[in-house]
């Protein structure tokens, strides 16, 4: 399936926040990318800054232009702020509860191990990394798998993080989706009222 696979540090200046991970091109050059990086920079119109924050958030989660706009329909057709239930829905992905669980050490690499087959989701591989989890069901890594070094390597390298809404078993390797996360569980710096505006027109 297509995803972007471009340069990382480009993005991250382009938005300038690290969303792709740590980037030290933020540091050495914090402006935007190209030609006209460092030129005068020109009032954003709003329509422009909405679809800044639409395109954050895909890069964010690694989703396409059609899968997202398929999301965005389910958070606004479920009760609830929609703004709220799009960044849940984004959150209960496959891929981004591998990463959140430190499986992975990014949703790029969370997303290989899924396509792979290394993941498995109620005693069943999955591969499909944008397989929308519900609460109460158990991730764990396949047994087989469980000897790999990048998944060992996450795993001892899982720093204090701990979010509420997954829970981590590191002797039987397998975390819980508990619940869907509070907005203000969700650490990423998103302004999701401007997707919602954005898609209203």
């Amino acid at each position: 399936m297509a995803r972007y696979t471009g340069p990382k540090a480009k993005i991250s200046r382009k938005f300038g926040e690290p969303i792709l991970g740590p980037s030290k091109a933020l540091q050495k050059k914090n402006y935007a990318p190209g030609m006209h990086g460092r030129g005068r920079k020109r009032k954003q119109s709003e329509y422009a800054v909405q679809l800044l924050e639409k395109q954050k958030v895909k890069y964010i989660y690694g989703i396409l232009e059609r899968q997202f706009r398929a999301l965005f329909h389910r958070a606004a057709v479920k009760d609830g702020i929609t703004g709220e239930n799009l960044l849940k829905f984004c959150e209960a992905r496959l891929d981004n509860t591998v990463y959140r669980l430190g499986i992975a050490p990014s949703r790029r690499a969370a997303r290989q191990l899924v396509s792979h087959k290394h993941i498995v989701v109620d005693g069943e591989v999955v591969n499909i990394p944008s397989y929308s989890l519900k609460p109460g069901q158990i991730i764990s890594v396949r047994e087989k798998s469980k000897s790999l070094e990048a998944i060992s390597t996450s795993l001892s390298a899982r720093n204090a993080k701990r979010y509420n809404w997954v829970e981590w078993d590191a002797q039987q390797l397998s975390g819980k989706f508990i619940s869907y996360p509070e907005r203000d569980q969700i650490p990423e710096n998103v302004n999701e009222q401007l997707i919602v505006e954005l898609y209203s027109k």
